[in-house]
């Protein structure tokens, strides 16, 4: 159960309802997902700690079909960064703080914006296929 994690600043709570939010997925249903010993209020418990147990985060991770990495990993600030860069859009874009943009090479900001694209557009094929799996839960 031991965690380690490169960025102390990341909340892995916080990542982990914001992928569960994107999924369209209730903290009662990711209970359900996770067993008899889980309910709505657990699910709320771990949304609020900093780090959470890789093993718990694993599962988690499987249900949702995300990779544990995405949650470990996500910054919300280097994701805005990355968006910013990559903005076209001059008449909005003249408004942007251009000295917090990070100085990485343009190649790994197009390569990291392209696996964001390809992990939003997992995410909602996934949030399909859970939206398809209540429905036949609830149909019982």
């Amino acid at each position: 159960m031991a965690h380690t994690t490169s960025n102390p600043k990341i909340h892995e709570g916080r990542n982990l309802k914001r992928f569960r939010e994107l999924m369209s997925l209730k903290q009662d249903a990711l209970a359900f997902e996770l067993g008899e010993d889980w309910n709505q209020q657990k699910i709320s418990l771990l949304e609020q700690k900093e780090k959470i147990d890789s093993d718990i985060l694993e599962q988690v991770a499987a249900i949702l079909k995300i990779p544990a990495e995405a949650i470990r990993n996500f910054d919300e600030n280097q994701a805005i960064n990355i968006i910013t860069t990559t903005f076209n859009d001059q008449a909005v874009g003249s408004s942007v703080n251009y000295g917090t943009i990070q100085k990485d090479p343009i190649d790994k900001l197009m390569q990291l914006h392209e696996e964001k694209i390809a992990l939003y557009e997992r995410m909602l094929k996934e949030k399909d296929e859970m939206m398809g799996r209540l429905e036949r839960l609830i149909g019982r």
